[in-house]
Protein backbone atom coordinates (compact mmCIF):
# COMPACT_ATOMS: atom_id res chain seq x y z
CA UNK A 1 0.00 0.00 0.00
CA UNK A 2 1.39 3.61 -1.18
CA UNK A 3 1.02 6.04 2.16
CA UNK A 4 0.07 9.58 1.42
CA UNK A 5 0.02 10.96 5.17
CA UNK A 6 2.97 13.08 4.57
CA UNK A 7 1.62 14.72 1.55
CA UNK A 8 -2.03 15.03 2.83
CA UNK A 9 -0.25 16.92 6.00
CA UNK A 10 2.16 18.65 4.07
CA UNK A 11 0.01 19.63 0.92
CA UNK A 12 -3.49 19.07 1.54
CA UNK A 13 -4.37 20.65 -1.88
CA UNK A 14 -2.74 18.81 -3.67
CA UNK A 15 -4.24 15.34 -1.82
CA UNK A 16 -7.64 16.50 -2.33
CA UNK A 17 -6.46 16.29 -6.13
CA UNK A 18 -5.24 13.50 -5.68
CA UNK A 19 -8.37 12.00 -3.41
CA UNK A 20 -10.66 13.48 -6.16
CA UNK A 21 -8.95 11.73 -8.86
CA UNK A 22 -9.50 8.06 -7.26
CA UNK A 23 -12.78 8.31 -6.21
CA UNK A 24 -13.56 9.55 -9.83
CA UNK A 25 -12.02 6.63 -11.19
CA UNK A 26 -13.95 4.51 -8.88
CA UNK A 27 -16.86 6.03 -9.37
CA UNK A 28 -16.88 6.01 -13.54
CA UNK A 29 -16.98 3.59 -16.67
CA UNK A 30 -13.64 3.90 -18.09
CA UNK A 31 -13.94 3.42 -21.36
CA UNK A 32 -10.67 5.36 -22.84
CA UNK A 33 -9.17 2.94 -25.13
CA UNK A 34 -5.38 4.22 -23.95
CA UNK A 35 -6.21 3.62 -20.27
CA UNK A 36 -5.99 0.72 -17.80
CA UNK A 37 -5.58 -0.01 -13.89
CA UNK A 38 -2.25 -1.12 -13.07
CA UNK A 39 -1.79 -3.38 -10.30
CA UNK A 40 -0.78 -2.28 -6.64
CA UNK A 41 2.55 -3.88 -7.17
CA UNK A 42 3.25 -1.93 -10.25
CA UNK A 43 2.32 1.70 -8.36
CA UNK A 44 4.86 0.62 -5.82
CA UNK A 45 7.50 -0.11 -8.21
CA UNK A 46 6.58 3.43 -9.82
CA UNK A 47 5.92 5.11 -6.12
CA UNK A 48 9.90 3.75 -5.13
CA UNK A 49 12.72 4.77 -3.76
CA UNK A 50 14.13 4.32 -7.55
CA UNK A 51 12.68 7.63 -8.24
CA UNK A 52 16.28 9.08 -6.52
CA UNK A 53 18.47 7.40 -8.64
CA UNK A 54 20.13 9.44 -11.74
CA UNK A 55 21.24 6.86 -13.87
CA UNK A 56 22.68 8.09 -17.55
CA UNK A 57 23.49 5.75 -19.58
CA UNK A 58 22.76 2.28 -19.78
CA UNK A 59 23.40 -1.12 -17.14
CA UNK A 60 27.30 -1.95 -16.93
CA UNK A 61 28.20 1.49 -18.50
CA UNK A 62 26.13 4.69 -16.63
CA UNK A 63 27.55 7.79 -16.25
CA UNK A 64 27.23 8.10 -12.44
CA UNK A 65 28.21 5.89 -9.12
CA UNK A 66 25.67 3.60 -7.32
CA UNK A 67 23.44 2.42 -10.21
CA UNK A 68 24.33 -1.32 -9.33
CA UNK A 69 21.05 -1.63 -8.19
CA UNK A 70 18.52 -0.05 -10.93
CA UNK A 71 21.01 -1.88 -13.15
CA UNK A 72 19.39 -5.13 -11.65
CA UNK A 73 15.93 -3.42 -11.99
CA UNK A 74 16.88 -2.40 -15.87
CA UNK A 75 18.06 -5.58 -17.24
CA UNK A 76 15.21 -7.55 -15.78
CA UNK A 77 13.19 -5.37 -17.37
CA UNK A 78 14.40 -6.03 -20.69
CA UNK A 79 15.34 -9.44 -20.32
CA UNK A 80 11.32 -9.91 -19.71
CA UNK A 81 10.60 -7.89 -22.39
CA UNK A 82 12.55 -9.61 -24.71
CA UNK A 83 11.05 -12.68 -23.81
CA UNK A 84 7.58 -11.24 -24.08
CA UNK A 85 7.86 -10.34 -27.60
CA UNK A 86 10.51 -12.40 -28.42
CA UNK A 87 12.63 -9.89 -29.52
CA UNK A 88 16.84 -9.67 -29.94
CA UNK A 89 17.10 -6.00 -28.38
CA UNK A 90 14.93 -3.89 -26.34
CA UNK A 91 15.50 -0.39 -25.25
CA UNK A 92 12.91 0.00 -22.40
CA UNK A 93 13.95 4.32 -21.28
CA UNK A 94 11.74 6.43 -23.82
CA UNK A 95 9.70 8.02 -21.36
CA UNK A 96 6.65 7.78 -23.71
CA UNK A 97 5.32 6.14 -27.25
CA UNK A 98 5.87 9.47 -28.90
CA UNK A 99 9.81 9.59 -27.46
CA UNK A 100 9.92 5.56 -28.54
CA UNK A 101 8.40 6.86 -32.27
CA UNK A 102 11.60 9.78 -32.69
CA UNK A 103 13.60 7.53 -31.58
CA UNK A 104 13.23 5.00 -33.38
CA UNK A 105 12.97 7.48 -36.68
CA UNK A 106 15.75 9.29 -35.58
CA UNK A 107 17.43 5.89 -35.89
CA UNK A 108 16.00 4.78 -39.17
CA UNK A 109 16.22 7.93 -41.71
CA UNK A 110 17.53 11.07 -42.17
CA UNK A 111 15.74 14.45 -41.60
CA UNK A 112 14.01 15.70 -44.67
CA UNK A 113 13.42 11.88 -45.39
CA UNK A 114 9.63 10.90 -46.89
CA UNK A 115 7.76 9.12 -44.53
CA UNK A 116 4.53 6.96 -44.83
CA UNK A 117 1.91 6.42 -42.06
CA UNK A 118 -1.69 6.44 -41.61
CA UNK A 119 -3.92 9.61 -41.70
CA UNK A 120 -5.40 10.86 -38.55
CA UNK A 121 -8.55 10.51 -39.58
CA UNK A 122 -8.39 7.23 -40.51
CA UNK A 123 -6.69 6.17 -36.79
CA UNK A 124 -2.89 6.92 -37.35
CA UNK A 125 -1.07 8.52 -34.65
CA UNK A 126 0.60 12.15 -34.29
CA UNK A 127 3.73 10.75 -34.22
CA UNK A 128 2.77 9.30 -37.67
CA UNK A 129 3.85 11.80 -40.02
CA UNK A 130 0.76 14.67 -38.71
CA UNK A 131 2.06 18.14 -39.75
CA UNK A 132 2.26 19.38 -35.92
CA UNK A 133 4.12 16.83 -35.01
CA UNK A 134 8.06 16.38 -35.29
CA UNK A 135 7.15 13.63 -37.52
CA UNK A 136 5.51 16.22 -39.90
CA UNK A 137 7.71 18.86 -39.33
CA UNK A 138 11.26 17.07 -39.55
CA UNK A 139 10.15 14.92 -42.51
CA UNK A 140 8.62 15.29 -45.95
CA UNK A 141 4.84 13.45 -44.63
CA UNK A 142 2.66 11.49 -46.91
CA UNK A 143 -0.66 9.19 -46.00
CA UNK A 144 -2.44 6.13 -46.37
CA UNK A 145 -5.67 5.55 -45.20
CA UNK A 146 -8.98 3.42 -45.09
CA UNK A 147 -11.63 2.26 -47.36
CA UNK A 148 -14.26 4.64 -46.84
CA UNK A 149 -16.93 2.05 -47.41
CA UNK A 150 -15.62 -0.78 -45.32
CA UNK A 151 -13.13 1.47 -42.71
CA UNK A 152 -10.19 -1.32 -43.57
CA UNK A 153 -7.25 -1.02 -44.92
CA UNK A 154 -7.00 -1.67 -48.37
CA UNK A 155 -2.81 -3.10 -48.63
CA UNK A 156 -3.37 -2.55 -52.75
CA UNK A 157 -3.92 1.34 -52.58
CA UNK A 158 -1.12 1.06 -49.57
CA UNK A 159 1.14 -0.81 -52.29
CA UNK A 160 0.36 1.87 -55.31
CA UNK A 161 0.63 5.32 -52.82
CA UNK A 162 3.81 3.69 -52.00
CA UNK A 163 5.41 3.09 -55.65
CA UNK A 164 4.62 6.95 -56.02
CA UNK A 165 6.11 8.01 -53.15
CA UNK A 166 8.78 5.89 -52.50
CA UNK A 167 9.30 6.59 -49.27
CA UNK A 168 12.65 6.03 -46.91
CA UNK A 169 10.63 4.90 -43.96
CA UNK A 170 6.88 2.79 -43.68
CA UNK A 171 5.03 3.57 -40.46
CA UNK A 172 2.03 0.79 -39.93
CA UNK A 173 0.22 0.36 -36.52
CA UNK A 174 -2.87 2.90 -35.65
CA UNK A 175 -4.62 4.35 -32.04
CA UNK A 176 -8.16 4.37 -33.65
CA UNK A 177 -8.51 1.10 -36.12
CA UNK A 178 -10.56 -1.47 -34.19
CA UNK A 179 -9.51 -4.38 -36.80
CA UNK A 180 -6.24 -6.50 -37.43
CA UNK A 181 -3.09 -5.62 -39.32
CA UNK A 182 -1.35 -7.85 -41.33
CA UNK A 183 2.65 -6.91 -40.83
CA UNK A 184 3.31 -9.29 -43.23
CA UNK A 185 2.39 -7.49 -45.92
CA UNK A 186 3.53 -4.60 -44.87
CA UNK A 187 6.60 -5.65 -45.07
CA UNK A 188 6.34 -7.14 -47.88
CA UNK A 189 5.56 -3.82 -49.80
CA UNK A 190 8.48 -1.34 -47.59
CA UNK A 191 10.54 -4.05 -49.13
CA UNK A 192 9.83 -3.36 -52.79
CA UNK A 193 10.40 0.46 -52.47
CA UNK A 194 13.15 -0.02 -50.44
CA UNK A 195 11.96 1.26 -47.41
CA UNK A 196 12.34 0.45 -43.76
CA UNK A 197 9.27 -0.86 -41.96
CA UNK A 198 8.72 0.91 -38.40
CA UNK A 199 5.16 -0.80 -36.44
CA UNK A 200 4.06 1.25 -33.36
CA UNK A 201 2.14 -1.70 -31.61
CA UNK A 202 1.09 0.74 -28.74
CA UNK A 203 -2.93 0.01 -28.06
CA UNK A 204 -2.74 -3.84 -29.61
CA UNK A 205 0.79 -4.85 -28.20
CA UNK A 206 -1.64 -7.00 -25.68
CA UNK A 207 -2.61 -9.05 -28.39
CA UNK A 208 0.81 -9.59 -30.25
CA UNK A 209 2.87 -10.69 -27.25
CA UNK A 210 -0.29 -13.17 -26.43
CA UNK A 211 -0.54 -14.56 -29.72
CA UNK A 212 -4.01 -13.15 -30.23
CA UNK A 213 -2.63 -10.96 -32.83
CA UNK A 214 0.01 -11.06 -35.27
CA UNK A 215 3.74 -10.17 -33.36
CA UNK A 216 4.97 -7.39 -35.81
CA UNK A 217 8.66 -8.13 -34.38
CA UNK A 218 9.66 -10.69 -37.17
CA UNK A 219 8.20 -8.26 -40.05
CA UNK A 220 9.88 -4.62 -38.75
CA UNK A 221 12.89 -3.16 -38.72
CA UNK A 222 11.81 -1.70 -35.51
CA UNK A 223 8.44 -1.94 -33.60
CA UNK A 224 7.75 0.56 -30.67
CA UNK A 225 5.17 0.66 -28.09
CA UNK A 226 3.50 2.21 -24.90
CA UNK A 227 3.48 0.13 -21.60
CA UNK A 228 0.15 1.54 -20.34
CA UNK A 229 -2.57 0.28 -22.50
CA UNK A 230 -3.08 -3.25 -23.04
CA UNK A 231 -0.17 -3.65 -21.60
CA UNK A 232 -1.31 -2.91 -18.36
CA UNK A 233 1.75 -0.71 -16.77
CA UNK A 234 3.00 2.38 -15.88
CA UNK A 235 3.17 4.95 -18.05
CA UNK A 236 6.32 4.91 -20.96
CA UNK A 237 7.76 3.57 -23.89
CA UNK A 238 9.46 0.71 -25.49
CA UNK A 239 11.37 0.19 -28.56
CA UNK A 240 12.08 -3.84 -29.79
CA UNK A 241 13.72 -5.20 -32.85
CA UNK A 242 15.31 -7.99 -33.70
CA UNK A 243 18.42 -6.28 -35.62
CA UNK A 244 20.86 -5.93 -32.63
CA UNK A 245 23.24 -4.03 -34.56
CA UNK A 246 19.99 -1.46 -35.56
CA UNK A 247 19.91 -1.92 -31.83
CA UNK A 248 22.98 0.27 -30.64
CA UNK A 249 21.99 2.90 -33.23
CA UNK A 250 18.76 3.35 -31.53
CA UNK A 251 20.57 3.24 -28.32
CA UNK A 252 22.93 6.20 -29.15
CA UNK A 253 18.92 8.51 -30.31
CA UNK A 254 17.72 7.40 -26.95
CA UNK A 255 20.47 8.22 -24.54
CA UNK A 256 22.09 10.56 -25.51
CA UNK A 257 20.60 11.95 -28.39
CA UNK A 258 16.94 12.58 -27.26
CA UNK A 259 16.84 12.19 -23.68
CA UNK A 260 19.16 12.42 -20.34
CA UNK A 261 18.99 10.36 -17.63
CA UNK A 262 16.28 7.35 -17.76
CA UNK A 263 12.98 7.52 -14.80
CA UNK A 264 14.15 4.37 -12.91
CA UNK A 265 11.13 4.19 -10.82
CA UNK A 266 9.36 3.82 -14.11
CA UNK A 267 11.11 1.26 -15.57
CA UNK A 268 11.15 -0.83 -12.37
CA UNK A 269 7.59 -0.87 -13.03
CA UNK A 270 7.69 -1.96 -16.37
CA UNK A 271 9.79 -4.65 -15.05
CA UNK A 272 6.75 -5.43 -12.75
CA UNK A 273 4.81 -5.21 -15.66
CA UNK A 274 6.21 -7.59 -18.19
CA UNK A 275 6.24 -9.94 -15.24
CA UNK A 276 2.95 -10.01 -15.14
CA UNK A 277 2.12 -9.96 -18.53
CA UNK A 278 4.37 -13.45 -19.04
CA UNK A 279 2.03 -15.18 -16.88
CA UNK A 280 -0.73 -17.69 -18.26
CA UNK A 281 -3.32 -15.37 -16.27
CA UNK A 282 -2.31 -12.45 -18.90
CA UNK A 283 -3.39 -13.79 -21.99
CA UNK A 284 -7.10 -15.32 -20.56
CA UNK A 285 -6.99 -11.53 -19.44
CA UNK A 286 -6.90 -10.29 -23.23
CA UNK A 287 -9.05 -12.67 -24.19
CA UNK A 288 -11.80 -11.30 -22.18
CA UNK A 289 -10.94 -8.41 -23.35
CA UNK A 290 -11.50 -9.09 -27.21
CA UNK A 291 -14.60 -10.56 -26.18
CA UNK A 292 -15.64 -7.37 -24.24
CA UNK A 293 -15.35 -5.25 -26.82
CA UNK A 294 -16.96 -7.64 -29.83
CA UNK A 295 -19.94 -7.72 -26.67
CA UNK A 296 -20.66 -4.25 -26.73
CA UNK A 297 -20.37 -3.74 -30.64
CA UNK A 298 -22.51 -6.46 -30.77
CA UNK A 299 -24.97 -5.07 -28.81
CA UNK A 300 -24.49 -0.94 -30.85
CA UNK A 301 -25.23 -2.99 -34.42
CA UNK A 302 -28.12 -5.35 -33.52
CA UNK A 303 -30.05 -1.45 -31.80
CA UNK A 304 -29.10 -0.51 -35.10
CA UNK A 305 -26.27 2.08 -34.27
CA UNK A 306 -23.26 1.72 -36.76
CA UNK A 307 -19.97 0.95 -35.85
CA UNK A 308 -16.85 1.19 -38.22
CA UNK A 309 -15.86 -1.98 -39.97
CA UNK A 310 -19.28 -3.45 -38.27
CA UNK A 311 -16.93 -4.94 -35.42
CA UNK A 312 -13.54 -5.45 -33.91
CA UNK A 313 -10.76 -7.88 -33.84
CA UNK A 314 -9.19 -6.04 -30.43
CA UNK A 315 -9.93 -4.06 -27.43
CA UNK A 316 -11.55 -0.84 -29.67
CA UNK A 317 -14.53 0.09 -31.69
CA UNK A 318 -15.37 3.38 -33.60
CA UNK A 319 -18.87 4.90 -33.22
CA UNK A 320 -20.48 7.11 -35.38
CA UNK A 321 -22.97 9.11 -33.41
CA UNK A 322 -23.43 11.73 -36.20
CA UNK A 323 -25.29 9.18 -38.50
CA UNK A 324 -26.64 7.43 -35.74
CA UNK A 325 -27.53 10.37 -33.19
CA UNK A 326 -27.55 13.22 -35.04
CA UNK A 327 -24.73 14.55 -32.34
CA UNK A 328 -21.03 15.28 -32.54
CA UNK A 329 -18.80 13.15 -30.57
CA UNK A 330 -18.15 15.69 -28.36
CA UNK A 331 -21.80 16.02 -27.89
CA UNK A 332 -21.73 12.26 -26.96
CA UNK A 333 -18.58 12.51 -24.76
CA UNK A 334 -20.09 15.33 -22.67
CA UNK A 335 -23.45 13.62 -22.62
CA UNK A 336 -21.71 10.00 -21.54
CA UNK A 337 -19.58 11.86 -18.87
CA UNK A 338 -22.96 13.31 -17.19
CA UNK A 339 -23.79 9.99 -16.37
CA UNK A 340 -20.30 8.32 -15.34
CA UNK A 341 -19.23 6.84 -18.33
CA UNK A 342 -15.59 8.09 -19.80
CA UNK A 343 -14.25 8.07 -23.06
CA UNK A 344 -13.04 10.17 -25.99
CA UNK A 345 -14.84 11.80 -29.33
CA UNK A 346 -12.98 10.62 -32.21
CA UNK A 347 -12.60 10.97 -36.12
CA UNK A 348 -14.34 8.68 -37.96
CA UNK A 349 -12.94 7.56 -41.89
CA UNK A 350 -13.88 10.43 -44.03
CA UNK A 351 -15.20 12.53 -40.97
CA UNK A 352 -16.89 15.73 -42.18
CA UNK A 353 -16.89 17.46 -39.07
CA UNK A 354 -13.72 19.57 -37.20
CA UNK A 355 -11.32 17.24 -35.28
CA UNK A 356 -12.70 19.14 -32.13
CA UNK A 357 -15.39 18.41 -32.39
CA UNK A 358 -15.30 14.61 -34.29
CA UNK A 359 -18.73 12.81 -35.86
CA UNK A 360 -17.76 9.15 -33.62
CA UNK A 361 -16.24 8.38 -30.70
CA UNK A 362 -14.03 5.97 -29.62
CA UNK A 363 -14.60 2.63 -26.58
CA UNK A 364 -12.15 0.47 -25.33
CA UNK A 365 -12.63 -2.53 -23.13
CA UNK A 366 -9.29 -2.87 -21.21
CA UNK A 367 -9.81 -0.65 -18.15
CA UNK A 368 -13.48 -2.01 -17.33
CA UNK A 369 -11.96 -5.55 -17.82
CA UNK A 370 -9.12 -5.63 -15.66
CA UNK A 371 -12.18 -3.95 -12.95
CA UNK A 372 -13.77 -7.41 -13.63
CA UNK A 373 -16.09 -6.60 -16.43
CA UNK A 374 -17.35 -9.55 -18.78
CA UNK A 375 -19.58 -9.74 -21.50
CA UNK A 376 -23.05 -9.15 -19.80
CA UNK A 377 -21.69 -5.92 -18.42
CA UNK A 378 -20.28 -4.59 -21.42
CA UNK A 379 -23.58 -5.19 -22.97
CA UNK A 380 -25.14 -3.30 -20.13
CA UNK A 381 -22.78 -0.68 -20.71
CA UNK A 382 -23.86 -0.36 -24.26
CA UNK A 383 -27.78 -0.41 -23.38
CA UNK A 384 -26.88 2.45 -21.17
CA UNK A 385 -24.69 4.44 -23.64
CA UNK A 386 -27.31 3.90 -26.40
CA UNK A 387 -30.55 5.33 -24.27
CA UNK A 388 -28.75 8.11 -22.82
CA UNK A 389 -27.61 9.32 -26.55
CA UNK A 390 -31.08 9.27 -28.21
CA UNK A 391 -32.36 11.34 -24.74
CA UNK A 392 -29.18 13.66 -24.65
CA UNK A 393 -31.51 16.71 -23.68
CA UNK A 394 -33.62 14.30 -20.28
CA UNK A 395 -31.79 15.12 -17.09
CA UNK A 396 -34.52 11.88 -15.60
CA UNK A 397 -33.58 9.60 -18.15
CA UNK A 398 -29.96 10.28 -17.87
CA UNK A 399 -29.86 10.41 -13.77
CA UNK A 400 -32.20 7.26 -14.08
CA UNK A 401 -28.74 5.63 -16.24
CA UNK A 402 -26.41 7.06 -13.98
CA UNK A 403 -27.82 5.59 -11.08
CA UNK A 404 -28.03 1.76 -12.63
CA UNK A 405 -24.11 2.79 -13.07
CA UNK A 406 -23.48 3.57 -9.51
CA UNK A 407 -25.54 0.08 -8.63
CA UNK A 408 -23.70 -1.74 -11.10
CA UNK A 409 -20.02 -0.36 -10.22
CA UNK A 410 -20.62 -1.12 -6.48
CA UNK A 411 -20.43 -4.78 -7.56
CA UNK A 412 -16.86 -4.50 -8.74
CA UNK A 413 -14.83 -1.72 -6.47
CA UNK A 414 -11.29 -0.68 -7.41
CA UNK A 415 -8.88 -2.84 -5.56
CA UNK A 416 -7.08 0.15 -4.39
CA UNK A 417 -6.18 1.79 -0.77
CA UNK A 418 -7.84 4.83 -0.29
CA UNK A 419 -4.62 6.71 -0.07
Amino acid sequence: MINNKELQEFDPELYQSIKAERLRQENNIELIASENFVSNAVREAQASIMTNKYAEGYPGKRYYGGCVNVDVAENLARERLKKLFNANYVNVQPHSGSQANMAAIRALINHGDRILGMSLDAGGHLTHGYPLSFSGKDYQSFTYGVNTETGLIDYQEVRKIASEVKPQLIIAGASAYPRAIDFKKFREIADEVGAYLMVDMAHIAGFCCTNLHQNPVPYAHVVTSTTHKTLRGPRGGIILSNDVELGKKIDKVVFPETQGGPLEHIIAAKAVCFYEDLQPAYKEYMKQVKANAQAIANVFMENGVKVITNGTDNHLLLVDVKSSFGITGLKAQTTLEEINITLNKNSIPGDTERPAYCSGIRIGSPAMTTRGFKEEEFKQIGHYIIEALRNVDSVEIKEKIKASISQLLNRFPLNYELD
